[in-house]
């Protein structure tokens, strides 16, 4: 009497089992959809940490200290990664940016201060990335630098304009570009063949030769921990950031730092080749590489035409997409700070300037690099003190306040950027 029901209460629970996988797999590509549609800011501020500075500290620490230094780029990395995070929360939290934050808290003399530091690291940093793009055209088509420098300006100008079609548009651009400079230095690691035991062995165990080490070193920070992306960041999340509720807003910041964590570890990748290829290419054969072209010309007798090419392109790619995002970061940090309001275009003509000297000059371009990224590293302080000191206050950030122990962590890693710098003057004057 009870078979049918029976027979229909298995169907059912057959039924119900087939129906529950799907549904998991239904979630599962639905919550990857979502992942897509935050996908991006952390794309477009990676640039910054694999730019044209990274080329030279990562090309000079690797062919003169082996694979000694790998390990700073490891833990540059990480901090990188908990200094992006914070500010995105900071962007998402409050709604606005970090100088827009600090314009409204601080003193204007303060905020004149910390405008006028801001400005120099984005120089610095601008020279870095024109001087890439320049020498990337010079390398690949062997067009004149000061030709080169034009075309690099040029270009940049149409990548920024971008931005007229959307915020999303600048980031596929963009996010193109972080691809083939993987590609291209994946390609280089295979054909490398390096000591893998050697990388693992000094990726975990930090050691400084000498103190030569300690300046490249100090560079090789200043070119992956940027003080200019960490302004950047709290602004580009605004694009997405139109929730209203606090959990609205707990999910943007969970998607942003999933985001986050694949863009800087496709970076740490990139930078951890540069170090690794330079050791077993150069450092290995006996070269100290002291300059790009150098090491661009070094490569093809060594491993051949494939490996200088694809050099070339990925400092190409990375010179042109950093000094847009460059651009970007400028203009963030004027109208943050004081209110300025200054024309892209004519902003980027001034930025242009020294990096068009240097080359009119014939100052080694690689030395300027390198020069550059420790200005970087001393500039770096200045913003992320200012980011804790808003994002540890609840009237500010609510239920994203920092915990006592990211303030901890955020007071350690400025303390060491601090003691780095403290090291780098005292290498210079006494030694």
């Amino acid at each position: 009497m009870n078979e049918p029901a029976e027979i229909a209460e298995s169907s059912l629970t057959g039924e119900f089992k087939t129906i529950e996988p799907s549904y998991h797999i239904f979630r599962r590509v639905s919550g990857f959809r979502q992942l897509l549609q935050f996908l991006g800011p952390a794309f477009v501020v990676s640039v910054a940490y694999i730019d044209p500075g990274n080329f030279a500290t990562n090309i000079s620490g690797g062919s003169v200290f082996n694979y000694s230094l790998i390990w700073v780029i490891l833990w540059s990395n990480l901090m990188a990664i908990f200094l992006q995070s914070l500010s995105a929360k900071l962007g998402i939290a409050t709604g606005h940016n970090l100088p827009e934050m600090c314009g409204r808290l601080f003193r204007r003399r303060t905020n004149w201060i910390l405008w006028f530091c801001a400005e120099f690291a984005a120089m610095a940093t601008d020279l870095a990335e024109f001087l890439g793009g320049t020498l990337g055209f010079y390398l690949l088509l062997r067009i004149p630098m000061v030709y080169a420098g034009l075309l690099t300006g040029i270009i940049t100008f149409a990548i920024v304009y971008l931005e007229k079609y959307g915020q999303r548009v600048i980031e596929a651009v963009i996010t193109g570009l972080v691809a083939i400079i993987g590609i291209a230095y994946g390609m280089e690691l295979f054909l490398a063949k390096p000591d893998w035991t050697q990388v693992a062995l000094h990726t975990l165990i930090p050691s400084l030769p000498n103190g030569q080490a300690v300046l490249i070193a100090v560079g090789m920070l200043g070119a992956t921990v940027m003080p200019h992306v960490i302004y950047l960041h709290s602004q580009l999340v605004q694009c997405r950031n139109h929730d209203k509720t606090v959990e609205d807003k707990k999910r943007h910041l969970k998607m942003e730092r999933v985001d986050i964590l694949i863009a800087m570890n496709i970076a740490f990748f990139v930078n951890a080749a540069m170090v690794v290829v330079s050791a077993a290419v150069f450092y290995k054969n006996g070269m100290v590489v002291d300059t790009i072209e150098q090491a661009h010309k070094s490569l093809e007798p060594l491993l051949g035409s494939l490996s200088s090419a694809a050099f070339g392109i990925a400092l190409l790619s990375s010179g042109l997409s950093s000094s847009a995002v460059g651009t970007m970061a400028g203009q963030t940090i004027m109208k943050g700070f004081v209110g300025l309001n200054i024309p892209v275009n004519i902003r980027r003509l001034v930025t242009m300037t020294p990096a068009m000297v240097i080359i009119a000059l014939g100052i080694n371009p690689m030395k300027a690099l390198i020069l550059s990224q420790v200005t970087l590293s001393f500039t770096l302080p200045l913003a992320i003190i200012p980011m804790l000191m808003i994002t540890r206050r609840k009237e500010l950030m609510g239920a994203f306040v920092n915990r006592p122990m990211t303030n901890i962590i955020g007071y350690i890693i400025t303390a060491i950027i601090i003691i780095l710098n403290a090291t780098l003057l005292f290498t210079i004057i006494f030694m």
